[in-house]
């Protein structure tokens, strides 16, 4: 337990960032499933259309720091490149 008043307020700050964090990142995974679902229904315009609101997405959650950004890139490459090699 914390015992002086920094690392009381440092265990109030984690906390708060921890919330905050585990939000962002579920909302990211969220976006990737809903595009990976898109891509395994075989649906191109539902696949287009979830990930190009997916890759702010997980452009912004590398931007805070949950993922690294070459990460997000990689991911977002990977999916569109599934994405493009789909029957129209």
């Amino acid at each position: 337990m914390a015992n002086t008043k920094s690392a009381k307020k440092a265990v109030r700050q984690i906390t708060r960032r921890t919330a905050a964090n585990k939000a962002r990142r579920s909302h990211m995974r969220t976006s990737v499933r809903r595009v990976e679902e898109a891509i395994a229904s075989g649906n191109k315009e539902a696949a287009q259309a979830a990930l190009r609101e997916a890759e702010p997405t997980m452009a912004r959650t590398a931007q805070k720091g949950l993922l690294h950004s070459r990460t997000a890139s990689r991911k977002v490459s990977r999916l569109a490149k599934r994405i493009s090699a789909m029957g129209t």
